[in-house]
């Protein structure tokens, strides 16, 4: 697995909404692949990478943030819209 690179940390705000929310998302990856999926919590491994917790059609799965490209709420009432998360480092 390549080396962790942190997300912005302003852009934890959006996670942290769709999480508390829990926002039906789309969820693009920086490998091009997409998919639907809500958004259950977020989890800091003793490594100090990052994770996405969602649910989707086949189970529920962690994805490490910066392998987001984007997150897209689905839901009607949502309080932002597409957040692209890629290329966003903390601290830059």
């Amino acid at each position: 697995m390549s080396r962790y690179q942190p997300l912005n940390c302003d852009l934890h705000d959006y996670l942290e909404i769709a999480c508390m929310q829990a926002y039906p998302l789309r969820v693009e990856l920086v490998d091009g692949r997409e998919f639907q999926a809500q958004a259950l919590t977020t989890r800091t491994a003793p490594s100090k990478e990052e994770f996405l917790h969602v649910r989707g059609l086949e189970g529920e799965w962690e994805i490490r943030l910066d392998h987001l490209l984007a997150i897209t709420p689905l839901s009607e009432r949502a309080l932002f819209g597409r957040v692209e998360l890629a290329g966003q480092v903390c601290g830059l």
